[in-house]
């Protein structure tokens, strides 16, 4: 065991003993200096594996199909993996694309490419062809992984990479040729905790994805404020719903969990069950349970009457919490729903931590060892809870007394430019907007782009969207605003339905009328249109083509069929 572990144990161990206590965990807890050399999978994952027989990863397929490796097990596992790609000639500082979905072999290649030192860049199985040309390129990756099913998006992949596959397909290399080499520990790879480590593809909700840099220390070592806010304990059975090839798998399928010494559960499935989802997280002893809002608003909307089983933290992430949800998960199954806060390019930095009070539609204060302060996007201020309008964008603060934040990515790889916005005046800006009161608590209204003004006021889509999924009709909305003659813009609302209601007349003057009810006269819902959102292949939705279908529908491009308030006249006075 090395120094390095020790000191990494000793951090951790200071955040567990001060979980329920926010305060003296923001005052007291200091990023732990692990020295010269630090790899996370040789340091910490193989420290703690060694002898230990507790299960690190159960993954339970949709035919109730089950497979359990031990911590030990994946220590020697990854070991194999990682001789066996040395001899095929990855090396340190390589740029490996893993494209793999939740199976063992995604576990092993992650360890496996950390213990060479060479670089992991996590892909979904749902890019094309397009989307891995552009990859390669921007990564100058030299080695792919992938399944059978995927090795064709290649065929119009050019360059010179080595192809691996995890299984016999002629011309491909076969991963499970490593089930045969040594699995003894190979020697140190000798990083840096500057050294690279992690290039990670945004989703690219309003943009062409970035491509963000992370380091042997930024996620490794900045997971530790994400172990705090999910709760996690040694012992755990942590089930995350999150696709791999995105950031929130990293931090909870992957590197909170094993920090936390806790069992990573996956539970796969084709097509999502409200009801087989539950019977396992019961069946399963499950104790911490995150899911994206999208999830709890499909599981309130099932039977719940079953009760939570051993669940003991619950918790929402990937997009704002709507408070309707957490109230709801609150009633059945008397468990509160946490929300927080983070970015593929840091680890989780606002978030309602264990034992700390809960405020309405608040995601929480700001987590141990992250400096979180609100910015004004006019003047460059710091925002605070006595200011006029205690409303900024969410940033990090560059240059405090604890230096740069640890978590936070290097930068936007081979982008000059989107670097310099993103760090301008001595802050890291996340492009988000939130208000902050007196204790801390910080309020999620929108991104910079969403948020719009009606009438002189603003309007934050968050808001609205969230009174609109009270209404039993709507499964999802999105707001946007669609441009008027006299009052500038009025809010729109993109709306899918719930099952079991159509798109008529009478359904879109019943949630015409809940708005009206429900929201300031400021913020009425004027228009609405069923429609399918449009999404990334993260799941986000993409509200960038929602804003430009308005400006196209002006000009008579893309004229919508929609329903208008003063098509009711009873919603008049």
């Amino acid at each position: 065991m090395t120094n390095a572990t020790d000191v990494y144990r000793e951090s951790r161990n200071q955040l567990l003993a001060l979980s329920g206590d926010h305060e003296r965990a923001v005052a007291e807890f200091t990023w732990p200096v692990v020295g010269p050399v630090f790899n996370w999978a040789v340091d910490w994952f193989d420290a703690i594996a060694q002898g230990n027989e507790q299960p690190a990863l159960i993954i339970v397929e949709e035919n109730t199909a089950r497979i359990t490796v031990t911590f030990d097990e994946m220590r020697r596992r990854s070991n194999r993996v990682a001789r066996w790609l040395r001899d095929k000639g990855v090396s340190s500082g390589d740029s490996v694309i893993i494209m793999l979905g939740n199976q063992v072999e995604l576990w092993e290649s992650m360890l496996a490419v950390m213990k060479l030192g060479a670089v992991i860049v996590p892909t979904t199985t749902a890019v094309g062809a397009a989307d891995l040309r552009d990859r390669l390129a921007r990564t100058e990756a030299r080695h792919v992984l992938c399944n059978p099913a995927d090795i064709g998006k290649f065929d119009d992949v050019p360059g010179d990479y080595t192809r691996i596959c995890t299984g016999t397909v002629q011309g491909w290399l076969d991963l499970t040729d490593a089930a045969g080499a040594d699995d003894t520990g190979i020697a140190h790879p000798g990083t840096a905790p500057d050294d690279r480590m992690l290039l990670y593809f945004t989703s690219g909700t309003t943009s062409r994805p970035k491509l963000v840099e992370h380091t042997q220390s930024s996620y490794p070592i900045g997971s530790l404020s994400t172990m705090y806010w999910l709760g996690l304990r040694p012992g755990d059975v942590h089930l995350n719903i999150s696709s791999p090839g995105w950031a929130k798998h990293a931090w909870s399928c992957f590197f909170a969990p094993w920090i936390a010494e806790a069992t990573i559960f996956i539970y796969n499935y084709s097509r999502f069950d409200a009801a087989a989802l539950m019977s396992q997280l019961r069946t399963n002893a499950v104790t911490t349970f995150c899911a994206p809002p999208t999830v709890w608003r499909m599981l309130i909307k099932a039977d719940m009457s079953g009760g939570a089983g051993s669940l003991r933290e619950i918790i929402g992430a990937g997009e704002p919490l709507n408070p309707e949800v957490i109230a709801q998960v609150q009633d059945k199954w008397g468990l509160t729903l946490r929300d927080g806060f983070g970015q593929t390019e840091m680890t989780a930095a606002v978030g309602n931590t264990p034992g700390s009070a809960v405020k309405a539609g608040s995601m929480g204060r700001a987590l141990p060892g992250i400096p979180v302060v609100l910015v004004d996007p006019l003047s460059g201020e710091r925002v605070s809870a006595d200011s006029e309008t205690p409303e900024g964008e969410i940033c990090l603060e560059l240059n405090g007394p604890g230096g740069r934040p640890l978590p936070l990515m290097t930068g936007y790889h081979g982008d000059s430019e989107r670097n310099e916005l993103a760090m301008a005046g001595g802050f890291y800006h996340t492009g988000d907007v939130a208000s902050i009161d007196d204790d801390g608590y910080i309020t999620y209204v929108g991104r910079t782009d969403d948020v719009f003004k009606a009438s002189d006021y603003k309007i934050s889509p968050f808001e609205l969207e969230s009174v609109l999924i009270e209404h039993p009709a709507v499964a999802e909305a999105a707001v946007v605003p669609a441009p008027d003659e006299v009052r500038l813009a009025i809010p729109k609302a993109y709306v899918s339905l719930a099952p079991g209601y159509e798109p008529t007349r009478e359904t879109a003057y019943e949630i015409l009328k809940y708005a009206r009810e429900h929201l300031a006269p400021f913020q009425r819902v004027r228009r609405i249109e069923f429609f399918e959102l449009p999404k990334t292949i993260s799941g986000k939705i993409r509200r960038v083509e929602l804003r430009g279908r308005e400006n196209e529908a002006v000009t008579g491009a893309g004229l919508s069929e929609e329903w208008r308030d003063d098509m009711f006249p009873e919603l008049k006075g």
